[in-house]
């Protein structure tokens, strides 16, 4: 874990340039006097989350196309990275760091003894299923407690039989990427978070961004008229407003007239902390033009690596007709998920993340109140696991981020390049999921002091 965090840092901060070639696995091991399994797993998951590419021949390359012409000087990262400064009296976060990631989850919530109990039951009651492969679709019991826990608390309509397990969004854009044309063009809303984009684009689709206004109104309908796909995700917004439910009949005309698809990232829809979660767009969807992507990731654990798309029936059939495309994650972890969901222990693990996150929330914009001036302005809706900060300053966010960088904080931009070069009014974003109140007050204090010389 740490070498993969220091090189997807490296990554993001510009230091590894679009693309760089990685050290070989035996190289790296004799630099640093590590296994091969290790470094094997590094690559495996850096590959895996599209920070890197894989090319016959030529190894891990790395692909950081928004970082291409960072006019930021690389050298300037390189010492800290290399040796990374402590924050403060030992406290750190991510090599140093104190991280606001906007991916990360609470650290100490996962239910261990339960999940190692019904591990070990899943494998006794499966004992003759082992030798085998099982299901490339997925296991049908897991797929069966999915379809109905989505059914009841999503509003998802749907059969086992649309379920698709996977590995991650990287994987299930695979999918979709055998089930459209070469380069077909997706619609991604500019402003967006979701780190998607790359993903999307190593898989040979077309990125066509388009903006939705403060009102909820489309601009320009929703990106080019080529658009096969539109890319959203209803639930969690920059903001943490979810999409008006106009807005969300627009793009459902808008498909329906289109002959085009909604890809529905659902990735964090069960974490509203206030009132209920509001039903997916899939389930107003009346002709099978919604594509619907949920994950594990954020209310369970990223580590499982398992996510589950809903498929229209007709691009299901057309998936089965391909050959060797599927790539399912362990058995044992499937079986002992599908006993988890089925003897309830899901709903009341939800219960309680969804009781940690609203107290860390809480505590979060508090503490960005009392401490920030009145130029930064905290957007939140008590949805989803970040907050976005609105600043009233001459300069972009991308200086911000830096600023905050030098400062041994981590902090965050819209994943559009050019939104975070904008001098009016930038927007920065910060996770609290996988930090506690703790650091939460330092890292608030020192993006206080290092921002200070640019807000008012």
């Amino acid at each position: 874990m740490q070498l993969y965090k220091q090189i997807r840092a490296l990554i993001q901060d510009g230091v590894l340039r679009d693309g760089t070639k990685l050290p070989s696995i035996r190289s790296l091991g004799r630099q640093y006097n590590i296994s091969k399994t290790t470094i094997e797993t590094a690559y495996h998951m850096l590959l895996e989350e599209g920070y890197v590419l894989s090319k016959e021949r030529a190894g891990l390359i790395v692909v950081n196309l928004h970082l291409a012409s960072s006019s930021i000087s690389s050298a300037s990262f390189i010492h800290r990275k290399t040796e990374p400064t402590l924050v403060a009296n030992g406290q750190t976060g991510r090599e140093g760091y104190i991280d606001f990631s906007l991916l990360t989850v609470d650290r100490d919530s996962f239910p261990i003894r339960i999940w190692k109990f019904l591990l070990g039951e899943s494998l006794a009651l499966n004992s003759q299923s082992l030798h085998e492969y099982g299901d490339p679709q997925g296991e049908y019991a897991l797929r069966e407690s999915l379809a109905q826990y989505l059914r009841n608390s999503r509003g998802v309509v749907c059969t086992p039989e649309q379920i698709v397990i996977g590995t991650g969004i990287s994987y299930s854009v695979h999918l979709l990427s055998r089930l459209f044309e070469e380069n077909a063009s997706v619609g991604i809303e500019k402003s967006g978070i979701a780190q998607v984009r790359t993903i999307f684009t190593q898989n040979g689709f077309h990125i066509s961004p388009f903006t939705i206004r403060h009102n909820g109104e489309p601009e320009h309908e929703f990106g080019c008229s080529n658009n096969r796909l539109l890319y959203v995700t209803p639930s969690h917004r920059p903001t943490g407003e979810p999409l008006p439910y106009v807005t969300r009949q627009q793009m459902l005309q808008w498909a329906y007239q289109n002959k085009g698809y909604i890809i529905e990232d659902d990735y964090d829809g069960e974490l509203r902390l206030s009132g209920r979660p509001l039903p997916s767009l899939q389930g107003l969807d009346t002709k099978g033009s919604v594509i619907y992507i949920g994950s594990f990731s954020k209310v369970f654990t990223p580590a499982l690596r398992m996510n589950y798309m809903v498929l229209p029936l007709h691009l299901l059939k057309q998936l089965q007709s391909l050959d060797q495309v599927y790539s399912c994650p362990s058995r044992m972890n499937q079986w002992a998920m599908q006993l988890f969901i089925s003897r309830g222990h899901w709903y009341r693990h939800l219960r309680r993340m969804r009781k940690i996150y609203r107290s860390k929330h809480d505590a979060f914009v508090q503490l960005m109140r009392s401490h920030m001036p009145e130029s930064v302005q905290v957007s939140s809706s008590g949805s989803g696991l970040h907050i976005e900060l609105s600043i009233a300053a001459p300069v972009s966010a991308d200086e911000l981020i830096e600023l905050a960088r030098q400062a041994g904080v981590l902090v965050y931009g819209s994943q559009d390049a050019q939104s975070r070069l904008d001098r009016s009014n930038p927007k920065i974003y910060l996770g609290f999921g996988g930090i506690t109140e703790k650091e939460m007050k330092l890292g608030i204090q020192l993006l206080q002091k290092a921002w200070s010389a640019v807000l008012t």
